[in-house]
């Protein structure tokens, strides 16, 4: 994806699923459902294993499912399990989907593309928007 394309996701989007987000500070997941909570997104965890908990003030819910409606999910899985989150996203009528740094599928962005998604896989949208320059805040 070019800048402009991922400085347009980033801007545009207002709710965004974090599937695999944890509640252990050691982990990304933590760090980055912060970061957007922080820029004013309305951030919906996803983790079965911590499900009605709250994360930084976004309550966290059991499937994607749950998480609706999003305009973004944004994936803390491993590479093999990403197919089936973006399947989810897709049917559930995402406009993005972004897997984190590490995480891969080519064929999934495929299929993503294919039904008018946008994808990007191996990026990291805190690294991004530090990158980019983006403001303090969404608008």
């Amino acid at each position: 994806m070019t800048d402009a394309e991922i400085r347009d996701i980033l801007l545009s989007t207002r709710r965004v699923a974090v599937v695999g987000a944890s509640d252990r500070p050691s982990r990304p997941s933590f760090g980055v459902t912060q970061f957007l909570v922080a820029r004013g997104y309305a951030v919906a965890p996803v983790n079965p294993g911590i499900a009605g908990r709250d994360l930084h003030g976004a309550p966290v819910v059991a499937r994607l499912s749950d998480a609706g409606p999003l305009d973004m999910v944004d994936v803390f899985r491993r590479s093999e399990e990403a197919g089936a989150v973006v399947e989810e996203a897709i049917r559930l009528g995402a406009r993005t989907v972004w897997l984190q740094l590490g995480v891969i599928d080519d064929a999934a962005g495929e299929r993503a593309r294919a039904a008018g998604l946008r994808f990007v896989q191996d990026r990291c949208p805190v690294i991004e928007w530090h990158r980019l320059g983006l403001p303090a805040k969404i608008a």
